[in-house]
C-alpha cells in the first residue's frame, strides 16, 4: 500500500488549468480552426424567445449541432427556418462555456435547393388548408363595376403600366397604387401592410376605400416570388374584407396568395380584365337591351289594342242594351197616373168609414160607461187593500218569532260547551306529547352519560393530559412539562414547575422528590 503511494504517477508534472482557462483554450482553438464554415443539414428544434434571437438544431442521420442566429441577422433572412427544412447555414464555429457545448453562429441561412423550398411550401399549404383559409365559401364575389380599384405592386415595373393601360381600354376607373417591394426580404411585410392598409381606409373619406384589390407582380423564379408564399401575406389576404384578385407571376406560377385570394388571374393584364367589363361591350349590351325593351313595349301595346278590339266586337251595341229598359220606362209612365188616382180613391173610402164611428155622441156614451165601471170597482179597492195589509202583517209576525234572542242564546251555549270540550282534548294531547318527549330526552341523556368518558372514569380509569392536551403515549408524556390526571372524583397535577420568585431566605437543600 505504501509503495503505491510513494511511486510517482505518469503526468504528475503536467501543468494544472482552471475550468475557465481550459474552456477559453478550447474556444480559441475551435474558432481558429473553423473561422468560417458552411453546414448543410435538416432543421430540427427551432426556438424563438422574446429577445428576437433564434436557436435551432442542424442534424443529419447521425449527428446534431446547435446553432444560433442573432436578432439582427434573423431580421434580414429571406427565408425563416422551419422544422423539417433542409438548409445550408453559413457562419463561424464557437463554444458556449456555460454549458460545455459547441455551436455555430449563423450569419446566413438559405434552403438547400428547390426541394427544400417546395417541401416548406407544401407544409404551409397544408397548415392553412386545415384552418379553412382555402374554403370556397370564404371567397367573396367581385363587384361588377368597382368605383375605386387598389393595386399593390411595384410602382416602377411594367406590371402597373399594363394594368392601367388595360383599365383605360376597357373601362376607366379610379386607381390607388400602394407601392411595395415585390421580391426580397422586405416583400412579405410590405405586401401584408398594404393589404391591411387598404382595408383600414374609411369608405367615402378623403382617400376613398377601394372596392376591389389587385396584388400583382411579373414572372420570376420561385426565389423571386417567395415573398408571396410567406404566411403573413396569405393571412393578410384571407383577412381582407375587400375582394382581392391575385396576379402574381405567369400562368404557370402558383403562390400561397393564389389559394386564399377571392380570384386568381393568370397575369396582371388578366386581373385588370377580371376587374372591369369592356365599356363598349357594356354600351352595346345596353343598346341591345334598350331595343329589346322598346320592341317588347311596342308589341305589348299592339297586342293589347288588338285584344281590346276583339272584345269590343263581341259586346252588344249600346242602343240594343237600352231598348228594353226604355220601353219598360214608357209603359210604367203611362200606368202611373191611373194608379195614383185609384190609390187616393181607396184611401178616401177607408177614411170615410173610420170617420163614421168617431161621432161625439158615441164618445160620450163610451165615457159614461167607463165611469160607471170605475165607480163599481172603487168600493172593492179599500177592502182588497185591507186584506193585503193583514196578510203581510201575519207573515211578518211569523218571521219575528224566528228572530227571538232565546234560541240564539241556547245555540251559543251549546257551541261554547263544544269548544270547551275540544280545548280540553287538545290540552290533554299536548300534555301527553310533552311527557313522551321528556321521556325520550331523559333516555338520550342516560345514553350520553353511559357513552361519555365520565362513566368510564367511575369504573376506575383516568384521563392523562400533558400541557392541556390529552396524552395517549409514553413518548408524549415524557415531552410534557406538566401532567394532569383526571379521576372520577377530581383532577391531580404532577410535575408542574413553580413560578420563579425572588427568594427571601437561603433555600433548603432539595429533598428526595416523587417518582412522578
Amino acid at each position: 500500500m505504501s509503495d503505491l503511494i510513494d511511486d510517482p504517477r505518469e503526468g504528475e508534472n503536467a501543468p494544472e488549468f482552471s475550468v475557465t482557462e481550459l474552456s477559453g483554450a478550447i474556444k480559441r482553438m475551435i474558432e481558429g480552426e473553423f473561422a468560417h464554415v458552411r453546414v448543410r443539414g435538416e432543421v430540427g428544434r427551432v426556438s424563438r424567445p422574446r429577445s428576437g434571437h433564434i436557436y435551432l438544431d442542424l442534424k443529419d442521420d447521425r449527428s446534431v449541432i446547435a446553432g444560433v442566429i442573432w436578432k439582427g441577422v434573423a431580421s434580414r433572412l429571406t427565408t425563416q427556418p422551419e422544422e423539417g427544412m433542409e438548409m445550408v447555414a453559413t457562419g463561424r464555429l464557437t463554444t458556449f462555456p456555460g454549458q460545455s457545448k459547441y455551436q455555430i453562429v449563423i450569419e446566413d441561412l438559405k434552403p438547400a435547393g428547390m426541394g427544400a423550398l417546395m417541401a416548406m411550401l407544401e407544409k404551409r399549404k397544408q397548415m392553412l388548408a386545415a384552418e379553412g383559409l382555402f374554403a370556397p365559401e370564404r371567397k367573396q364575389e367581385l363587384p361588377y363595376l368597382p368605383e375605386v380599384i387598389g393595386v399593390v405592386t411595384s410602382p416602377s415595373g411594367a406590371v402597373i403600366r399594363d394594368i392601367l393601360h388595360r383599365l383605360r381600354d376597357r373601362f376607366p376607373r379610379k386607381v390607388l397604387i400602394w407601392p411595395v417591394a415585390v421580391q426580397g426580404e422586405k416583400c412579405a411585410a410590405e405586401v401584408a401592410r398594404a393589404i391591411a392598409g387598404f382595408n383600414a381606409l374609411t369608405p367615402g373619406g378623403a382617400l376613398p376605400r377601394p372596392d376591389l384589390l389587385i396584388v400583382a407582380r411579373g414572372g420570376g423564379s420561385i426565389e423571386d416570388l417567395w415573398g408571396f408564399n410567406e404566411e403573413i401575406v396569405a393571412r393578410a389576404a384571407a383577412a381582407s374584407e375587400i375582394p382581392l384578385i391575385s396576379a402574381v407571376g405567369h400562368e404557370t406560377d402558383t403562390t400561397l396568395i393564389d389559394f386564399v385570394s377571392d380570384m386568381r388571374a393568370p397575369t396582371p393584364t388578366a386581373a385588370a380584365e377580371l376587374a372591369v367589363p369592356v365599356r363598349l361591350e357594356l354600351l352595346g349590351w345596353l343598346d341591345q337591351q334598350n331595343a329589346r325593351l322598346t320592341r317588347a313595349l311596342t308589341q305589348g301595346v299592339t297586342q293589347r289594342g288588338q285584344r281590346l278590339r276583339d272584345l269590343s266586337r263581341a259586346l252588344p251595341r249600346a242602343d240594343t242594351l237600352l231598348e228594353s229598359p226604355r220601353q219598360r220606362l214608357d209603359s210604367w209612365g203611362e200606368r202611373l197616373p191611373q194608379a195614383l188616382i185609384r190609390s187616393v180613391q181607396m184611401r178616401q173610402v177607408k177614411l170615410s168609414d173610420i170617420r163614421g164611428g168617431l161621432r161625439p155622441a158615441n164618445l160620450t156614451r163610451r165615457i159614461e160607461h167607463e165611469k160607471r165601471a170605475l165607480s163599481a170597482l172603487s168600493p172593492r179597492l179599500a177592502a182588497g187593500l185591507q186584506r193585503g195589509v193583514e196578510a203581510k202583517r201575519e207573515a211578518l209576525g211569523r218571521r219575528a218569532d224566528r228572530l227571538k234572542i232565546e234560541p240564539l242564546q241556547r245555540d251559543l251555549a251549546r257551541k261554547g260547551d263544544d269548544f270547551a270540550r275540544l280545548a280540553q282534548r287538545l290540552s290533554d294531547a299536548g300534555q301527553r306529547q310533552l311527557t313522551t318527549w321528556q321521556g325520550q330526552v331523559e333516555a338520550l341523556d342516560r345514553l350520553r352519560e353511559t357513552l361519555g368518558y365520565k362513566a368510564t372514569l367511575k369504573r376506575g380509569y383516568a384521563v392523562v393530559r400533558g400541557d392541556g392536551d390529552v396524552v395517549t403515549s409514553k413518548k408524549a408524556a415524557a415531552k410534557a412539562e406538566a401532567l394532569e390526571i383526571e379521576f372520577a372524583d377530581g383532577r391531580l397535577t404532577l410535575g408542574a414547575k413553580p413560578a420563579k420568585t425572588q427568594p427571601k431566605t437561603k433555600p433548603k437543600p432539595p429533598e428526595q422528590g416523587s417518582l412522578f
